[in-house]
């Protein structure tokens, strides 16, 4: 007598069988070719396309450690990380350091600048991972305006570049621009899942 409608799980055991039967024989797949592009072509102007993406998403990009005054123009208090370098610390804002500043009062800091440790130019992502000089994940999303330091040689052509760069074990914040969203009527709100400003200070050393 068949199982069917029988005991529990007889159907499930029927179907099964069934499968089995029909792959008898049947042979293996054929390996598919993985060929991921990691890098960009020879000679792109990795750190050109990396601006433009970043324009295209609406942030302010300067150039060079004096570039940080003008970024941090109109700012009274700006968080930083304790191990934020002296050297970035320009301008006539107070530099607050995180040692422990609660929601609210990152809440009322004008900025925050932090260092990152990647960026990527064909997305146009910057990329921290609580490394040197970039500090917790609530410093960078709490305040309303975001001043990232990108050094040169931390821009790569490609996802793939960047990914050994980062620390897998730590918590990882990717940047695309300004925290923006849009409703199903595509009206555009900024600011709701981070800064509403990001300025990116690019050094060129």
């Amino acid at each position: 007598m068949s199982e069917r409608g029988g005991a529990p799980g007889g159907a499930r055991e029927e179907i099964l069988a069934r499968m089995r039967r029909a792959l008898e024989g049947a042979s293996e797949a054929p390996p598919v070719p993985r060929e991921y592009r990691r890098a960009l072509a020879p000679g792109t102007d990795i750190v050109a396309m990396l601006v433009d993406r970043l324009v295209d998403y609406k942030a302010n990009v300067h150039h060079g450690a004096a570039a940080i005054t003008d970024a941090l123009a109109g700012a009274r208090r700006v968080a930083v990380p304790v191990d934020f370098p002296a050297q970035w610390r320009l301008g006539t804002a107070e530099f607050v350091e995180d040692t422990a500043l609660t929601t609210e009062e990152l809440d009322a800091v004008d900025a925050v600048m932090t260092g990152c440790a990647a960026a990527v130019a064909v997305s146009g992502t910057i990329m921290l991972d609580a490394g040197e000089a970039q500090g917790r994940r609530a410093l960078t999303l709490v305040p309303d305006h975001h001043v990232v330091v990108v050094r040169r040689n931390q821009i790569v052509g490609h996802l793939a570049e960047a990914l050994p760069r980062l620390d897998p074990g730590a918590p990882q914040t990717w940047i695309s621009g300004p925290s923006a969203t849009s409703d199903i009527e595509l009206q555009r709100v900024e600011g709701v899942h981070g800064p509403r400003r990001l300025d990116v200070v690019i050094l060129d050393d």
